[in-house]
């Protein structure tokens, strides 16, 4: 080949692979291209996205508690809001499937449960609600109560709307022992129509009671209020309640009892509506001294001496009495004020034979209204007071029954912890 065909190759070929460099180029330009049209689809995807956000609801729900919480309230915890919505539906469940009453509130904005949860129990809520598009949006939670292990509940005396004697206090027994006694008394607060100030006295850990300096005011009326839900009453023991509780103050009865003169005197306002003859403790098994508050009472009862520590050699109670009439108990450790059919008429007034209880007379059965012991029965209330004097015993103890009014007020306010 001469020179100049070789030249000639040599520039074709140059110019082949400058084509395929071209063509390389334009290669690249093509994926370029390609970037393009993946923009796109990104872009397409966007839009995607955008339309379809315009079909979700704007709502906004909240569930409390928060989904898979333990230990909760079971009074204020559960509840179910909306933002930028409202609620159309929602349900709640034990884990069984047992469905839980609850209302939407009247601008349907919230819902909460009807009743007081149970402890210890699993919930499950399942929400719906719209926004103003009428698009829906759901949301769902499941939470478990306090367990009785970690809360605590205060049993307490008197009832709501009961009528009880000017004596009773509100005593207050704690199911677990209250070592944050400052805190849980400041979250309970009891007050009288009639303005008289009412402190509270810790007998131990579990029982806290509440008195006036004096007997409440006959005819007021006397309010309970427990705010202890979430309060700790110990190291992860918290409180539950929530409640208030309002009674009644019936007449000022008071009644003294002299086992010297074995006469009951009845007072009622000021004014003494009858004497009663009675037969107290007998020397050997004295009735306690001091002030009694009436905390039961049974139109018949059965009275064992066994359950008191009054036994004969074989084990048996010294007595076991199916049928006392008219009981009404003075003490937790069995000090009665009750009827006794089965003594002779002639003790009542002149000598005191029993294991420690006061006793009138009365008929068997508890049938006839005309003896003393149906008299003062039907003629007293749990909460009226009984003075016993002149036994010769010691004072009851003011944490045995409801006689805290044994102690003086200063003694009784050094127990407040608040």
């Amino acid at each position: 080949m001469t020179d100049g065909k070789r030249r000639k190759g040599l520039m074709a070929a140059s110019a082949v692979l400058g084509g395929v460099l071209v063509l390389s180029a334009c290669s690249g330009s093509d994926a370029d291209s390609g970037g393009s049209a993946s923009g796109t689809k990104e872009s397409q995807a966007a839009q995607a996205d955008e339309a379809a956000a315009k079909k979700t609801s704007q709502a906004e729900i909240k569930i409390a508690p928060k989904d898979g919480s333990d230990n909760a309230s079971i009074n204020n915890a559960a509840k179910v809001t909306v933002s930028k919505g409202t609620l159309t539906d929602v349900t709640m469940t034990t884990a069984d499937g047992t469905a839980v009453a609850g209302q939407i509130s009247a601008d349907k904005k919230s819902w909460k449960p009807t009743n007081q949860l149970e402890r210890s129990t699993t919930y499950k809520i399942a929400a719906e609600a719209q926004d103003s598009g009428k698009r829906v949006a759901h949301e769902n939670a499941s939470f478990t109560t306090v367990s009785p292990a970690n809360s605590f509940i205060g049993n307490f005396t008197p009832e709501d709307g009961s009528t009880v004697g000017v004596g009773m206090p509100v005593s207050i027994n704690f199911d677990k022992a209250i070592t944050n006694k400052a805190d849980v008394q400041s979250h309970i607060t009891v007050s009288s129509s009639s303005g008289q100030e009412v402190v509270g006295h810790w007998f131990n850990g579990n029982r806290l009671d509440f008195r006036p300096e004096d007997y409440w005011k006959g005819g007021s009326t006397v309010t309970l209020k427990l705010d202890l839900d979430g309060v700790e009453g110990a190291d992860g023991v918290t409180g539950v309640q929530q409640k208030t509780v309002t009674f009644k103050v019936g007449r000022n009865q008071v009644s003294t009892v002299d086992a010297k003169t074995k006469q009951m005197t009845v007072t009622r306002d000021g004014k003494v509506v009858k004497t009663i003859p009675i037969s107290a403790g007998s020397p050997d098994n004295k009735t306690y001294e001091g002030q009694m508050v009436i905390s039961e009472k049974f139109k018949e009862t059965r009275m064992n001496g066994a359950t008191v520590g009054f036994t004969d050699d074989d084990g048996k109670g010294e007595y076991d009495i199916k049928d006392v009439p008219h009981a009404m108990r003075l003490s937790n450790s069995g000090t009665f004020i009750h009827g006794n059919y089965w003594g002779a008429k002639s003790i009542f007034g002149s000598v005191n034979t029993s294991h420690g209880c006061v006793g009138l007379a009365d008929a068997k059965g508890a049938g006839d209204s005309s003896t003393p012991g149906a008299w003062f029965y039907d003629n007293s209330m749990v909460g009226d007071v009984v003075i016993v004097q002149n036994t010769g015993d010691k004072t009851v103890q003011p944490d045995n029954g409801l006689n805290g009014w044994n102690l003086s007020w200063a003694e009784w306010k050094a127990g407040s912890a608040a």
